[in-house]
């Protein structure tokens, strides 16, 4: 049986033990320097916008799909083994329009997802004034409302993972540091042992999912990917009664912000995009937030109302001078994989790299031999 370690223990790690535990040849461990989730997943909103995204080809919307594909079958999945209970938002997405000119290209998207199998509805500014009757922006042409997109909780879903994974045989330990390894001397070299704060760990596998904390992996092993961090603040509010029908609570989208249920009368909204400096220090601007507030209220003035419950905030992983995210194996290496850098969306794409770094890993020759 074949050991594989994973680092990091953020929905995109959690994603990737949970799919190898499933597989009978491999024992999975998982390593975390602090909690799970807490790092970007902690201060994400899960939103889940694959069918509303406008990437219609490629490995963008593939990542998408395989993902949306996936969680269909994920979630009760999850909750059936471990008995735990997910907070997911299945009434969909609205994704708002506000440019006229924009119009057509919706209308090409709606088609083209028609074809796909995945549909779309597009409202007109009444259409919309029915079913989302807080949503008062008066330079609205209309919306689309993606009826297979979604949102779901990352904080639990990464827990659900990890207890999944441990209910197949996982091995999840938090608390411990990775600061390199020690390598083989074939070539290509294979990394045989993990060097970590509570001693050396063998591996016949890696995969770096450590966000922000791959790159400093990547260098040790002379590969060096560059991911940098790029700033989100949102906030938790209350309001005194729902936004719209009680029955009907979608996600909102539009003008930069999003606006999603939480239950029990509470939104979150977000999220700034804010870049580090040329140092590559990133610092939480009150102005962004400022500014994210009125666009929420802008949107939807019963907002103005709402009670802040919490301010909060986190950095995303951004790979430099190429897309995100890096799902590849490592250069010069045979036995380690890279799985990071997911920027905005780690949430949504989570499953289909779990399924990806499942591919490679089965697909590599020497992973199912004996010994």
């Amino acid at each position: 049986m074949k050991h594989f370690a994973v680092i990091g223990g953020g929905v995109v790690g959690a994603a990737i033990t949970y799919e190898l535990s499933r597989l009978s040849q491999l024992q999975v461990t998982l390593l975390e320097q602090q909690e799970a989730a807490s790092g970007a997943t902690g201060a994400a909103l899960g939103i889940l916008m694959g069918v509303v995204s406008q990437k219609t080809k490629g490995r963008a919307w593939r990542l998408r799909e395989m993902s949306l594909q996936r969680y269909q079958t994920l979630l009760p999945e999850l909750e059936a083994l471990t008995g735990l209970s997910i907070p997911w938002n299945n009434q969909g997405l609205v994704k708002l329009c506000v440019q006229a000119e924009d119009w057509p290209r919706w209308q090409r998207l709606q088609a083209e997802r028609e074809q796909m199998g995945w549909p779309l509805e597009l409202w007109d500014r009444d259409t919309l004034a029915t079913r989302c009757p807080p949503i008062q922006h008066g330079e609205l042409v209309g919306a689309v409302y993606s009826p297979q997109d979604g949102q779901v909780n990352p904080v639990a879903l990464t827990e659900a993972l990890i207890a999944g994974a441990r209910q197949n045989g996982a091995n999840c330990r938090f608390g411990v540091t990775v600061r390199g390894g020690i390598e083989s001397p074939a070539q290509p070299p294979f990394c045989r042992q993990l060097d970590t704060s509570q001693g050396p760990l063998a591996v016949d596998g890696v995969i770096i999912a450590a966000g922000l904390g791959s790159t400093p992996l990547t260098e040790h092993w002379q590969s060096p990917v560059s991911i940098f961090p790029v700033l989100g603040q949102g906030l938790r509010v209350r309001l005194a009664e729902p936004l719209g029908d009680v029955g009907f609570q979608p996600v909102i989208a539009g003008e930069g912000v999003n606006i999603v249920p939480l239950g029990g009368l509470e939104y979150g909204l977000g999220a700034t995009v804010e870049f580090p400096d040329a140092s590559g220090v990133v610092v939480a601007d009150g102005m962004e937030l400022e500014g994210l507030l009125e666009r929420a209220i802008a949107i939807c003035p019963t907002l103005a109302q709402a009670e802040i419950l919490q301010i909060w905030s986190g950095k995303r992983p951004r790979p430099q001078g190429r897309p995100a995210p890096v799902i590849e194996p490592l250069a010069n290496y045979d036995n380690i994989w890279l799985a990071s850098g997911h920027y905005r969306n780690g949430v949504l794409l989570a499953p289909a790299t779990a399924l990806m770094v499942r591919d490679f890993i089965t697909n590599t020759p020497w992973v199912s031999t004996q010994g």
